[in-house]
């Protein structure tokens, strides 16, 4: 918050403050901020019914509420529904065949297991750490630049690939340049702080951003306003503010060099080059220096007219009195006329321009630097010095005499088991993910203005299994894709509509839609187009033109060519100020501050871009081409093989007999339509051929715009 937004909140500041106070006098009585105790799993009727000890907790409100949880989705929804959750695309048809087929009963976990063990795991679980990490490309604010960000978005997935502790993965990532010894991989870990949205004009609103985020992210906390003032219901002060603030004060913005002996290698080529082309452009320039008096008296009257006026001024004066710029317009005048010398230039300019940059990344390293106090949050007007420290409130550790703390302090603090939140706020944004919701419906506010969840004790249960199982992150996904309480069909009861309309029970799963990058890699996977390789540098996949029109500072986009094209929307370049338009209109994060949630949209833009924008039509093409080859002789069986491509079930006879209308009505407009088929396609084929697979991109076209394609069971 800046220092105009603090002064307009201090008129509210003393209405609050007497509430305020009293919150606080209660604030070692608030749930969240007690220390994670595990409780007892409880007894219920249903024994039968449970998977894992997720189901007792759930089962045993259920049962308060007279109520029962839904029958088990149908083995293929299922199966889709862990596909999505876990990779981030649907199953193949022969996966759901195989599944359905299937009657052991570890087919289930193996199924879990062997996603778990997929390497797109971490593309899928790293897709939702890099919203709270603010991830994108290129600096913000108005100059916007570029950024070799990638290898930070590489580390994550590689993290969670490896099934790296949670500890030790938020360790790396707040103080990865302080361990003993640090890898390369540990300072590119740093960038989850460093690659934040930078002003070189404030540094300090990127410290501010830091704290924020930190207690967003991690203590499930608000902290923004205490920049200004104390917090007005959480136990927050100022003062507290500023000693986290001082934890990223002596966090100096660097930068870590990624080039490779080849990198190097190209850099002093071209640079050798351009010193040889210097060093040619400056021995013509010699050779005719001495012509430059010559030719300044020997111009005609017209040679004359044509020249700049700053240029005919100089030569009107006498050569004796002439000035260092009248001798420089002169001179610049004599060098544009010199073909050789244009050429050399020019020449010069293009191995410039073309010169390999080295790569770097954006890395925090330590400094020493004192903290003062913002008075009423103006960075301008400094208060007291302040040392880093922990909020009172939660559970700090004693602090020695003398004791300089260092982000490595923060990070062991944030997961040490003394601290009430991080657990618990981890936890709850897994289960997020998988229900649709938090046990904690304001994930990312856990102070003191959040009731006790119904579902506390499942929550601190989870938590404790987290820390004791050695924050071993895997270890959760799989205690909560195993239960019978993910494993529950989506489908709407009118009990339950009756009794608990927002599903708090969670006595059914959760249906929505899919978010922005797995709506589009599901397209390309179920099409065949999809490059599965997994990391290395951002991709330019097609966007509409005009798109960088819209930004202070010039920025590129050359579209990638061959496979680089298809890869996973997650490996897409992401300008902070001009983002990739479809990412952003299925309600991507624009990367200023962190997302811990994203939101969920429905817009007609949306269905009308699944129809017309050229990644789909090109998807729709691809699959029909399968569909064509693939899918057997008859109508109907393509369709039936189409649909089991794109939705992992089988049609119904009445979605067999919508879609032969469909594609009749088609395969009569394109016939009746010469050369429409081609134009629609983009390329020739023999005439028959050519309506086939146009009225067939049609169907293809339809079933990737259905809801159900882009929506999770």
């Amino acid at each position: 918050m800046n220092s105009a937004g603090c002064q307009a909140e201090l008129s509210g500041v003393l209405m609050a403050t007497w509430l305020g106070f009293g919150l606080w006098a209660e604030a070692g009585t608030h749930w969240a901020f007690e220390q994670v105790r595990r409780p007892s799993v409880p007894r219920v009727e249903n024994a039968a019914w449970l998977a894992t000890p997720v189901d007792a907790f759930i089962l045993a409100q259920q049962e308060k509420a007279h109520l029962s949880p839904s029958q088990p989705a149908k083995p293929a929804v299922l199966l889709r529904r862990l596909y999505l959750d876990l990779v981030g695309f649907p199953p193949s048809a022969e996966a759901v065949e195989r599944f359905e087929h299937d009657v052991r009963p570890v087919a289930y976990a193996e199924a879990v297991e062997g996603l778990l063990a997929s390497p797109h795991f971490g593309e899928r679980w790293g897709r939702h750490w890099l919203d709270v990490a603010r991830y994108a490309d290129s600096g913000g604010y108005e100059a916007d630049l570029p950024r070799t960000a990638w290898r930070y978005r590489d580390y994550v997935i590689g993290a969670l690939n490896q099934n790296l502790p949670f500890d030790q993965f938020v360790e790396e990532q707040l103080a990865g340049d302080l361990l003993p010894g640090a890898t390369e991989e540990q300072r590119i870990a740093t960038a989850f702080h460093a690659n934040n949205m930078l002003d070189g004009n404030l540094p300090w609103e990127a410290n501010i951003d830091r704290v924020s985020t930190t207690a967003t992210v991690f203590l499930g906390l608000t902290v923004g306003c205490a920049q200004c003032h104390d917090h007005k219901t959480d136990p927050i002060s100022t003062r507290e503010f500023y000693q986290l603030y001082a934890f990223f004060n002596e966090a100096a913005n660097d930068e870590l060099s990624l080039a490779t002996p080849a990198d190097r290698a190209r850099r002093d080529s071209a640079q050798l080059k351009i010193k040889q082309a210097e060093e040619e452009l400056e021995d013509h320039r010699r050779s005719r220096q001495s012509e430059i008096a010559a030719w300044a008296t020997q111009l005609t009257s017209d040679q004359r007219r044509n020249l700049p006026a700053s240029v005919r001024s100089a030569l009107e004066s006498p050569a004796a009195t002439r000035t260092r710029e009248q001798v420089q317009a002169i001179e610049e005048a004599f060098w544009a006329q010199d073909t050789r010398a244009k050429d050399l230039s020019l020449s010069l300019e293009r191995l410039k321009a073309a010169q390999p940059q080295l790569p770097v990344i954006p890395v925090l390293s330590h400094r020493t630097n004192e903290t003062r106090m913002f008075l009423r949050g103006n960075p301008e007007t400094l208060g007291a010095p302040v040392q880093a420290g922990f909020p009172a409130a939660l559970s700090p550790p004693d602090i020695g005499a003398g004791h300089s703390l260092t982000r490595r302090d923060l990070a062991r603090w944030l997961m040490s088991p003394q601290n009430p939140l991080t657990a618990r706020v981890t936890v709850n944004r897994i289960w997020q993910q998988y229900f649709g919701r938090g046990l904690v419906e304001t994930e990312n506010d856990f102070g003191i203005q959040t009731p006790r969840p119904l579902h506390q004790p499942l929550l601190d249960w989870l938590a404790a299994e987290f820390m004791s199982s050695g924050w071993n992150v895997k270890h959760i996904h799989r205690l909560l894709v195993s239960s019978s309480t993910y494993r529950q069909s989506s489908r709407r009861r009118s009990e339950l509509d009756r009794h608990d309309p927002g599903n708090t029970l969670v006595a059914r799963q959760h249906r929505s839609r899919l978010e922005a990058e797995t709506i589009r890699d599901s397209a390309l996977v179920v099409s065949g187009l999809i490059e599965h390789r997994i990391g290395g540098p951002s991709v330019f996949p097609h966007q509409p033109e005009g798109v960088l029109d819209f930004r202070a500072t010039k920025a590129e986009w050359v579209k990638s060519q061959g496979a680089d094209q298809y890869r996973r929307g997650l490996y897409t370049w992401f300008w902070r100020l001009t983002p990739y338009p479809f990412l952003t209109l299925f309600d991507a994060p624009d990367a200023f501050t962190t997302q811990t949630q994203r939101t969920r949209s429905n817009t007609p833009t949306q269905a009308l871009t699944l129809l017309n924008d050229p990644v789909f039509l090109e998807a729709a093409q691809a699959l029909a081409a399968r569909v064509l080859e693939d899918g057997g002789v008859s109508t109907s069986d393509r369709i039936r093989y189409a649909i089991r491509r794109c939705l992992g079930r089988s049609p119904t006879s009445d979605e067999i007999e919508t879609l032969e209308g469909l594609l009749e009505e088609q395969t009569a407009d394109f016939r009746s339509r010469p050369g429409e088929a081609a134009r629609f396609l983009g390329r020739e084929f023999p005439e028959s051929e050519g309506i086939e697979r146009a009225a067939w991109t049609v169907v293809s076209r339809a079933l990737l715009n259905l809801d159900e394609f882009i929506s999770r069971e």
